[in-house]
């Protein structure tokens, strides 16, 4: 009897580890084989690499280019240089006295180009990063400069910078009689409420602070209801800064309920139909551009790797699988429109793709201007306490909740986008965007040069199609035309929807113009037979001889 017993609960255990081994195997196969994917792995890496930074001679031949090329870029660096010096001086002159100060201008200006280049970069060719005042498209620095603006303001600039100042104004208007008083609500907020749960096709609104916040609402609502622990974010989707959706570089601490696959995967859905500790996923629809790549920035361009492309059909296919898995197994499907809400359509990304999520996070736009977050979601979801247990409560509140002039500047920012006129914008955006796209590219094959973009409507990255490792150098050429960039340089380009065509052509001269001083100033030499593989290779080297003293 007990030689069977033990036999039986052997074989017992036998069958758990078994089923326990196959469950880690599928998830390890449901995740990106990237290091985005890896996140504990990346993390690791991460803490290993060492600094060090080129001199001024290896600054200029650090893909081993021959003496008279470097003298060419050196050449071309100094006069650059030159005209910086002369166009910003007081731009850059205020940034710097602000750097000891701010913080966030340390870490922007730390992380411009890759970091061996940073420290020659910034002592000879510093960018400024105060302005004065908008025109529609164009702003003004310190110095009298005219830019055209390309940064979007990182998403909240759809309509135009006039859009918005009105908006702010008639927000202002709005609430002025109330003024600042917070915790109880101005009538508008009613207002607001309905229009966001029509625009939304969802129950119930919660207001909050910033996007980030609005996410955090999300995720720890879906967990009280649920009962389960676990979100599944994918591999590079940005979710906000705090911890559960940052798991690995950039978050001191692991993220342990946090799970990290891949995009546009049928070995993810599987994963979501089989567990049962999964609490929600997360989409960012953003990805649609690059999925599985992380925030594209110039920082990271130690060749010409990056990689963009959007599918509408593919991408919303996924979507539509993804969100019938999630019905089907429990699971709180969570659209994070933070940045492209209202910017595909006047419905979001869940207009656009036709998906009906259980909750939909905005905020950039939807504030008329002014900072904000807002949570849309399922009644049921939304409830943040139990009535068989009263004291088993999800919290969640914020002093500056429904601020009364950020609920005004939404208000009007609501109000136009249901107007004929906003709604008139949207027709055809794709094709529009599509066609100036091509016509950009088209102008950069014309004069062979190695760039191309690729987009996702009115949101585009830079590519190079040729091996490289100055290719964070035409950020510095694109700014001397004329056009303003955000920190990231060009990894993402956003426009605003005011941008007509006499303007966008122009964007274009300046563009190809860049990118013809780009390469005459030497930047896009390649020697025989190199490739993106050998440029990491000698990346590799040296900071492994960094790394171990050899340096």
């Amino acid at each position: 009897m007990v030689t069977l017993l033990a036999g039986a609960l052997g074989g017992a255990i036998g069958i758990a580890v078994t089923a326990q081994g196959y469950k880690r195997l599928t998830l390890s196969r449901a995740k990106h084989p990237s290091l985005m994917g890896h996140v504990r792995m990346a993390k690791r890496i991460a803490g290993q690499i060492p600094f060090y930074q080129y001199d001024a001679d290896r600054f200029f031949a650090a893909d081993d280019a021959p003496a008279d090329v470097a003298a060419q870029r050196r050449a071309g660096f100094d006069r650059l240089a030159a005209i910086y010096a002369d166009r910003f001086g007081k731009s850059v002159a205020m940034t710097k006295a602000a750097r000891s100060l701010l913080s966030d201008l340390q870490f922007t200006g730390s992380y411009r180009v890759p970091f061996q280049f940073a420290a020659y970069v910034r002592a000879n060719l510093g960018t400024g990063s105060f302005l004065e005042r908008s025109e529609g498209p164009v702003v003004y620095d310190l110095d009298g400069n005219a830019l055209i603006d390309l940064t979007g303001s990182y998403g909240v600039n759809l309509f135009g910078y006039d859009f918005y100042k009105e908006t702010i104004r008639e927000g202002a208007a709005m609430v002025e009689d109330l003024g600042p008083v917070l915790g109880s609500y101005h009538p508008v907020v009613l207002d607001n409420a309905e229009r966001l749960a029509k625009l939304s096709k969802l129950d119930e609104i919660s207001f909050h602070m910033s996007g980030t916040e609005a996410v955090m609402q999300a995720v720890r609502l879906a967990r009280y209801h649920t009962k389960r622990r676990r979100l599944v974010r994918f591999c590079g989707a940005y979710h906000g800064w705090w911890g559960d959706v940052q798991p690995g570089i950039g978050n001191p601490t692991p993220a342990d309920n946090t799970l990290t696959l891949a995009d546009m995967s049928d070995k993810t859905l599987k994963v979501l139909a089989t567990r049962k500790d999964i609490a929600c996923v997360l989409v960012n629809p953003l990805q649609a551009l690059h999925p599985n790549g992380g925030a594209p920035s110039d920082n990271s361009l130690v060749d010409s790797g990056r990689k963009a492309g959007f599918d509408r059909a593919a991408y919303g296919n996924f979507l539509r699988k993804l969100a019938a898995t999630c019905k089907k197994a429990g699971i709180v499907l969570i659209f994070d429109e933070v940045f492209v809400g209202f910017r595909l359509a006047p419905g979001g990304a869940a207009e656009y793709f036709g998906v009906e999520p259980d909750m939909i996070t905005y905020g950039k736009t939807l504030g008329g201007g002014l900072p904000v977050g807002v949570l849309c979601g399922r009644a049921e979801l939304m409830k943040r306490w139990r009535d068989d247990r009263p004291v088993d409560i999800c919290f969640a509140r914020g002093t500056f909740n429904s601020h009364p002039y950020v609920m005004g500047a939404m208000n009007a920012f609501l109000r136009r986008l249901e107007t004929p006129e906003v709604r008139a914008v949207y027709d055809g955006l794709d094709e529009r965007f599509d066609a100036r796209a091509a016509k950009l590219n088209a102008a950069l094959a014309a004069e062979g040069l190695p760039v191309e973009v690729k987009n996702l409507s009115t949101i585009w990255t830079v590519l190079y199609t040729a091996p490289s490792r100055y290719n964070w150098m035409l950020q510095y050429y694109l700014r001397a035309e004329g056009l303003a960039l955000s920190w990231v340089g060009t990894g993402r380009l956003i426009f605003s929807l005011d941008i007509g065509e006499d303007m966008f052509d122009d964007i274009v001269r300046r563009f190809v113009a860049a990118a013809k001083a780009m390469r005459d100033d030497g930047w896009w030499w390649q020697g025989a037979g190199v490739t993106n593989k050998l440029l990491r290779r000698g990346v590799l080297r040296e900071t492994l001889r960094a790394r171990f003293g050899k340096q």
